[in-house]
């Protein structure tokens, strides 16, 4: 526990768990796959600053969102399984905590790399699910502060 909150797989104390090193450096960024779950259109809000970082690293961001047709001029998808790719590399998950958990089933089903929850994003039985089926996975850390982590290095 820390401050009350339970963490998994973040880098604590200056140093960055196996977990989240091998979801960021498996492949280079411009071969990375990422569908972002909860991409919002609004420009202010994290998700959305985070996908166009992504964007701008190389990295190829699919927007799912059911709310929006499009973000930014990309086209922003229903579900996970209608993103139009054979194999999502990082499923980044930007929804509030009880829906992680049928996030998590619906990126293994497709047979996703790996599930990575925003912070505050937790869910016990989510990172469980994702154990038993041998894909990586992170909850409550930003993607964003990891990735610049490793750049830093």
């Amino acid at each position: 526990m820390f401050g009350g909150v339970r963490r998994t797989n973040i880098r604590l104390l200056g140093t960055m768990s196996a977990t989240v090193e091998k979801i960021l450096t498996k492949k280079p960024a411009n071969q990375t796959t990422v569908a972002l779950v909860g991409f919002s259109d609004k420009a202010n809000r994290e998700s959305n600053k985070i996908g166009h970082y992504l964007i701008n690293q190389g990295f190829h961001v699919y927007p799912v969102n059911p709310a929006v047709a499009s973000i930014d001029g990309m086209s922003s998808y229903a579900s996970l399984k209608e993103v139009p790719v054979d194999h999502i590399d990082i499923v980044n998950v930007f929804r509030r905590s009880e829906f992680l958990y049928d996030i998590t089933q619906q990126a293994i089903h497709l047979g996703a790399g790996a599930i990575w929850a925003q912070l505050g994003v937790m869910d016990d039985k989510a990172e469980a699910l994702a154990q038993q089926n041998d894909t990586d996975y992170v909850q409550d850390s930003c993607i964003f502060v990891e990735h610049s982590k490793l750049k830093e290095c």
